[in-house]
């Protein structure tokens, strides 16, 4: 099995050592993706569609992978879940690609989850449901955090605190659904009850009415699950209405757009999220760090401000490259039974370790529990 260099090798921007000859001489390795690059969930896909891009792009300017360029094969979804399914089917009949990441949302990850296990195609998604991973499906893979992690650490900081008694709000949508599953599943966990249980419409431009009942609770703590223009609404209606409790927002709001969206309202906020938010905070020891601000630097040098839905499509292309890699190969079980053998990888996320009965790989300590302040990330501890 060869080693794998692949990923840390070009975070850190040294020569990539695995390309051999000429890449354009050798038949391409594709890359399937389907993203929601456009639409309510832009936010996501529009670092996912860059970070793949200039990584491949990178990638096929030192070699390719054993010589193989990469060719990156893409649709844009919109965020509508039958869209990515259409696209998923043009991408396995039509494009013959060779794997997929991609799936910017639960919905449209879940929805192709079926298509993906038929056709016998690794599939690595981009999105948090745990659902996508839990039961495990044989070809169907995960690079964020899951939404039980998020609802998980929450918890554990609100114990800290002191909280017992939390007002859950929650979007309607399959991210916001699949969070308040998990937030209600795991409250009992911590001592914690829920006192109330609110939600809202994609489409809502005011929370006040929830908020309203939420403020008449007896409540010390609010957790809001979802993503989008949501969460920031959320936040501002929260301080508009004079509520002091600690707010506490999921993974799903981690990037510097919720702030921009929240404003000053996002001050006191705190979130679980990959420590690439806050990669230089990190101790010089630290695994993640080299691939962290290799990361950062290169995709800050070219787009703006760092998202952590971009280091998903970053850890996602890198295994699925490792272990096409390591298989010397693009056949689509080798590629699979790979993918499933990644170990101690470091990525945005976290140090990845997969196995038959963990197709996502990272514990609760992948998760840094941060607090916004002064309009920046900070490290709880």
């Amino acid at each position: 099995m060869k080693s794998t260099k692949l990923a840390s090798t070009l975070a850190i921007g040294a020569l990539l050592t695995l390309g051999a000859g000429q890449a354009s001489a050798a038949e391409p390795i594709r890359i399937g993706t389907f993203l929601s690059v456009t639409g309510p969930a832009s936010f996501l896909g529009d670092p996912e569609l860059k970070t793949l891009q200039m990584y491949i792009e990178n990638i096929n300017a030192k070699g390719g992978v054993d010589g193989r360029p990469v060719e990156l094969v893409h649709y844009d979804t919109g965020g509508n879940a039958k869209e990515a399914v259409n696209f998923a089917k043009r991408l396995i009949q039509k494009d013959k690609v060779d794997v997929i990441v991609g799936g910017s949302t639960s919905g449209s990850s879940l929805s192709v989850m079926p298509l993906v296990e038929r056709a016998k195609i690794p599939f690595i998604s981009l999105a948090g449901s745990i659902k996508i991973i839990d039961p495990v499906q044989k070809w169907t893979f995960k690079t964020p955090h899951t939404d039980r992690m998020a609802a998980q650490k929450i918890y554990e900081d609100m114990q800290k605190r002191g909280i017992t008694k939390v007002a859950l709000i929650s979007g309607n949508g399959g991210f916001g659904k699949s969070g308040r599953a998990q937030s209600l599943a795991m409250a009992p966990n911590y001592d914690i009850e829920i006192v109330a249980d609110e939600q809202y419409g994609a489409k809502d431009t005011d929370m006040t009415a929830q908020l309203t009942k939420i403020r008449d609770t007896d409540a010390q703590a609010i957790l809001n699950f979802g993503f989008g223009s949501g969460p920031a609404i959320v936040t501002k209606n929260v301080r508009q209405l004079g509520i002091t409790l600690p707010l506490y927002q999921s993974h799903g709001v981690a990037s510097k757009k919720f702030i921009e969206l929240a404003g000053d309202a996002a001050e006191g906020v705190r979130l679980p999220a990959a420590a690439l938010l806050v990669a230089e905070k990190l101790p010089q020891s630290d695994p993640q760090r080299p691939v962290l601000l290799g990361y950062k630097n290169l995709y800050e040098g070219k787009y703006g401000d760092v998202s952590t839905f971009g280091g998903h499509a970053y850890d996602g292309l890198m295994i699925a490259l490792e272990a096409i890699d390591r298989a010397d190969s693009t056949d689509k079980a080798k590629v699979r039974d790979e993918i499933e053998k990644t170990t101690n990888f470091p990525g945005t996320g976290g140090v990845f370790t997969m196995s038959p009965t963990d197709h996502l790989g990272l514990g609760l300590d992948a998760f840094q529990m941060l607090e916004i302040k002064n309009g920046d990330w900070t490290i709880v501890n």
